[in-house]
C-alpha cells in the first residue's frame, strides 16, 4: 500500500520546521508502518490520501496548513478496535514527534487538539479544526458504491465481533450522526456531502435491522 500524494505533502511540510532532511524519511517510515497494519482496512494510508485530497480544494481557507497536515498524519496512527482511547494515544504519539520540530507551543497544542477532535466530531470554535473533522467524515457523503465499500472495510476491522454485538453498536453510531441538525460543520462540506450522507446513513441503518 502506498500514499504517494500525502507522503510528498507531509515531507514537504516537515522541511518548513526542520533542516534535518532525513527526519521526513524516518517519520514517514513510522507512519507508513502503522497505517499499513494488516488489521486496517479503512483506517490506512488511503484514508490519509483521501483526507488530503478533500482539504486541498479549501487550502486557502485554512489558517495553518502545516498543522492540518501533521494532524492528518497522526490522527489514527494508534488504532485498536478494543480500546476507547485511540485518539488520546494518537495525540500523545504525535506530541512526542512534534518535539523535534520548530513549532511554537501554541501550534503544538492546536495540532494535538485537532487530533483529539476526531473522537467526537463536535463543532469547534476553530475553523481549521472544523474543516479537518469534516474531511474526516467526508466518506459518509460518498457515492453509494464508495460508501458501501467503506462499510465493508469498517466491518472487516471489527470482524472480532459477531453481528449481534457489532450491529447494535454500529446503529448507535449511525443514529448519533443522524441526530445532528447538520453532520458537517462547514458550509463547504455541508453543501457537498450533507444530503448524500444522510441518505447513506439511513440506508445502512435499514440494512442492519
Amino acid at each position: 500500500m502506498t500514499s504517494i500524494m500525502f507522503e510528498f505533502i507531509f515531507k514537504e511540510e516537515l522541511l518548513r520546521f526542520t533542516s534535518d532532511k532525513s527526519l521526513g524519511e524516518r517519520y514517514w517510515s513510522e507512519i507508513s508502518k502503522n497505517y499499513s497494519e494488516k488489521k486496517r482496512h479503512y483506517h490506512n494510508l488511503n484514508h490519509l490520501d483521501n483526507l488530503a485530497g478533500q482539504l486541498l480544494p479549501v487550502k486557502g481557507q485554512i489558517g495553518d496548513w502545516s498543522l492540518i497536515v501533521f494532524a492528518i498524519a497522526y490522527h489514527d496512527i494508534i488504532y485498536n478496535i478494543v480500546k476507547s482511547d485511540n485518539e488520546e494515544q494518537s495525540a500523545a504519539f504525535a506530541g512526542k514527534k512534534l518535539i523535534a520540530l520548530n513549532l511554537s507551543e501554541v501550534q503544538k497544542k492546536k495540532c494535538l487538539a485537532q487530533i483529539l477532535a476526531t473522537k467526537a466530531h463536535q463543532k469547534n470554535e476553530d475553523h481549521d479544526t472544523n474543516l479537518f473533522i469534516d474531511a474526516d467524515l467526508s466518506i459518509l457523503g460518498a457515492g453509494e458504491k464508495s460508501y458501501d465499500l467503506y462499510t465493508q472495510q469498517i466491518r472487516k476491522e471489527y470482524r472480532l465481533y459477531p453481528d449481534f454485538i457489532y450491529n447494535p453498536g454500529r446503529k448507535k453510531v449511525l443514529l448519533h450522526f443522524l441526530e445532528y441538525q447538520s453532520i458537517f460543520k462547514t458550509d463547504y462540506f455541508r453543501e457537498k456531502y450533507e444530503a448524500q450522507a444522510k441518505e447513506n446513513l439511513r440506508r445502512e441503518l435499514a440494512s442492519l435491522d
